[in-house]
């Protein structure tokens, strides 16, 4: 049976951030992911984590200026030096959070750019990033995003990314297989998950439903068949849900549409 992890940048917006996690866990969620830990200290957030029983799956490595519109640096020339302290950030706050999965985002492709040099640059910062979390038994993942959600993102392909990992060589790198962005690149996507998930190169699986990214049961996509077929492949990994509620911020926007969810949760 598949196992759902409540994105908390996404999910339950409607309270502060911190707040999220007891939501969660309310809700019948065991594990939790989201964008970034930083601006809390990590052992306020491991408190959190303990207290309520939930596992820290996932979060994102150091992006740049989010603010200013950066979505990761990892392919950006010139940048090794932050890149570098900011993979050195997250693996202290994966060790902290118990968290095996860190996503590194590629980031947006500058105009005029080098492909070949960006693309080198983008190896040679992961290779960089797996040999630093390896000792540590972290995983470093890529994720394709589609170009219609972040234009310009380098990496937008599910192939692209499985080539991008031969290539870096290193046995704990591996593809954030974000469904939601796949069916708007590629489509086919139980096809997709027939393909790479037996290469044992897929390490996370997120979904929302398509166009509009809101509950899994609204949109284009069938998620039951899907999760059907991930049980048929044996994959026993995580799920996260990073879609934004239909309701958007209104209370208990979150919990009201979680209908979806309640034939999966473990007392089901």
């Amino acid at each position: 049976m598949p196992r759902f992890a409540a994105n908390l940048s996404m999910l339950y917006n409607d309270l502060d951030f911190l707040d999220r996690f007891a939501a969660a866990a309310r809700d019948g969620f065991e594990a939790v992911e989201y964008l970034f830990p930083y601006a809390w200290p990590a052992p306020e957030l491991a408190q959190r984590l303990r207290t309520l029983g939930l596992q820290q799956v996932l979060f994102n490595a150091p992006p740049g200026d989010w603010d200013a519109g950066e979505r990761g640096i990892a392919c950006l020339p010139g940048r090794e030096a932050e890149f570098r302290a900011g993979i050195a950030q997250a693996i202290e706050y994966a060790q902290a959070l118990q968290c095996p999965r860190i996503h590194v985002m590629a980031g947006l492709v500058p105009q005029g750019a080098d492909a070949a040099v960006m693309r080198a640059t983008y190896i040679a910062n992961l290779r960089h990033a797996a040999a630093q979390a390896a000792p540590h038994g972290i995983h470093i993942l890529l994720e394709p995003i589609n170009g219609r959600d972040m234009p310009g993102f380098f990496l937008s392909r599910q192939d692209q990314a499985h080539a991008l990992i031969a290539e870096i060589g290193a046995p704990n790198v591996q593809v954030q297989m974000d469904l939601y962005h796949c069916q708007i690149v590629e489509g086919d996507l139980a096809a997709k998950i027939s393909q790479y998930l037996p290469t044992g190169r897929v390490g996370h699986l997120q979904i929302a439903g398509v166009p509009e990214r809101h509950e899994p049961d609204v949109g284009e996509v069938n998620y039951p068949y899907l999760f059907r077929l991930l049980d048929t492949l044996g994959y026993d990994g995580w799920i996260g849900c990073e879609y934004r509620p239909a309701r958007g911020t209104a209370p208990h926007a979150t919990s009201d549409g979680l209908g979806w969810l309640k034939p999966y949760l473990p007392a089901a």
